[in-house]
């Protein structure tokens, strides 16, 4: 199945029923969730992506999450928040606690994609992260907000004070692992690629 990485939209939403499972997720996710859901054929879980651009602004994260999940409430016999805190300072998880729904653990997807007791232990301060998602999207995520396409001279203000860029990577994709390499080479650092798989994202959707 081909998801638009642009143009990312409700997913699995026809016919919710009573005893469905609805995954509120981060359009960055999507891949990820789709995947998963078909490998291990996890019918029972139907996907609803919010739009990936919240990655840049995460004080609209918990406002966006709370109109979707009251969208459908009663429509499902469960919601889970497919979000870490996300740079939300901890405004997600309370918000969440007040509609009485889950969510991920972890402070970000980079943490719960590597494990995050295998993240909390690695403590690096000086890296810079990329998923499979913010490879493909490095443009519209990474170089256009930062205005790096507008003026390079800055890149070294954003990153001076970073050594590395790992690329967890959740599949084997050689071509993406080439694409990963010549972002860090843009940044001006050092290049790692860690497969991570699924990491935490597969546990919490195993438990549902």
């Amino acid at each position: 199945m081909h998801v638009d990485d642009e143009k990312l939209v409700e997913l699995g939403m026809d016919a919710p029923k009573k005893g469905q499972i609805l995954l509120l997720a981060c359009g960055a996710l999507a891949h990820e969730v789709i995947a998963l859901k078909e490998l291990n054929g996890w019918d029972h879980l139907d996907l609803h992506c919010l739009p990936a651009k919240l990655h840049n602004t995460p004080d609209q994260i918990p406002d966006a999450v709370e109109s979707a999940v009251r969208a459908r409430n009663g429509a499902y016999a469960q919601v889970y928040v497919l979000y870490a805190d996300c740079g939300t300072g901890g405004l997600l998880q309370a918000r969440c606690a007040e509609l009485g729904v889950e969510m991920l653990e972890g402070p970000h997807c980079y943490s719960f994609f590597e494990g995050n007791q295998a993240f909390e232990a690695r403590d690096e301060m000086t890296a810079f992260y990329l998923t499979d998602f913010l490879v493909k999207q490095f443009d519209a995520f990474v170089t256009k907000p930062l205005g790096l396409d507008r003026f390079p001279e800055l890149r070294d203000m954003y990153f001076g004070n970073y050594e590395k860029l790992v690329y967890q990577a959740q599949v084997d994709d050689p071509a993406l692992t080439e694409k990963a390499k010549a972002h860090a080479e843009a940044l001006g650092l050092a290049f790692e690629r860690r497969f991570t798989g699924f990491g935490d994202l597969e546990v919490a959707l195993s438990r549902l």
